[in-house]
């Protein structure tokens, strides 16, 4: 897959407004997109907001290769993601990418486990469709604070099995993510099946949630990885405002990462 690195006006062709405090924006080019690897982000400039001086970082949700567009689902925290909503079918947006290193390439035949919560279920539909177009098998367990916070429900049963905890008990098992039945069945199913149920897990989402997820995966004997949300300015390296603490010392996690395994960071797991 060649990865070049793009900085580019990409032309908006749809602003959808799936719930209260997210937009996605659909993207195209006039020539095909580059080949993206599930996991990889996009950095974003934001015009008309003299707040946002830097770029934003926002994950890959979906690149639909028939349509040649690439999906960002992205979450309104602030005045920079609040401008992008504001956004209109025909607009242009200047997209540095793609960035990053992705999730693992999927193997035919593995089952993988991706978990997510939040937003940080955005990159997790790419990644499920190229599971699944290499013949793994993705197993979705999606958390959110209510059924309000959990997105694509639809899209992602097209790809695999789809499991949900909501906070608040408005859709799916009552918890986090790491409460689900599946989870606390996994010990019993592991004795008739004699095998695991899942090979790894990839997660994203908020910190205490992935670090609750690494636990599990460590006491399970599971690989794990994990897409780290530290705030990523520039998205090459320089700015160093997305320093995180790895075994081999301290990286840039918009260049050595998103994505890292969870025995190369320093988590008190």
């Amino acid at each position: 897959m060649g990865n070049m690195k793009q900085c580019k006006d990409l032309k908006i062709v749809a602003v959808e407004h799936p719930n209260d405090g997210y937009v996605l924006l659909k993207l195209t080019d006039t020539e095909p997109l580059p080949a993206v690897r599930a996991g990889q982000f996009v950095e974003i400039k934001v015009d008309n907001s003299p707040q946002t001086f830097l770029r934003r970082p926002i994950s890959v949700n979906f690149v639909d290769e028939d349509c040649n567009e690439l999906w960002l689902l992205i979450q309104i925290v602030g005045e920079g993601t609040r401008q992008l909503s504001r956004l209109q079918v025909g607009d242009m947006l200047n997209v540095l990418f793609p960035l990053g290193n992705g999730f693992m390439q999927g193997v035919a035949g593995e089952r993988v486990l991706l978990v997510g919560g939040g937003v940080g279920i955005a990159p997790l539909l790419e990644y499920a469709k190229q599971l699944k177009q290499v013949g793994a098998t993705p197993y979705l367990l999606l958390g959110g604070r209510s059924a309000n916070n959990l997105l694509q429900l639809d899209l992602f049963s097209k790809y695999g099995e789809v499991y949900v905890t909501t906070e608040d008990g408005s859709m799916g098992e009552q918890g986090f993510v790491t409460n689900h039945s599946i989870l606390e069945t996994y010990n019993s199913q592991l004795s008739t099946l004699n095998s695991q149920l899942f090979q790894r897990i990839s997660c994203c989402g908020p910190k205490p949630m992935m670090m609750a997820v690494a636990r599990w995966a460590k006491q399970h004997q599971v690989r794990c990885e994990v897409s780290l949300e530290n705030l990523m300015a520039c998205g090459l390296g320089a700015c160093l405002c997305c320093v995180e603490k790895t075994v081999k010392g301290n990286v840039c996690v918009c260049k050595e990462g998103p994505v890292f395994d969870i025995n190369e960071l320093t988590w008190q797991i």
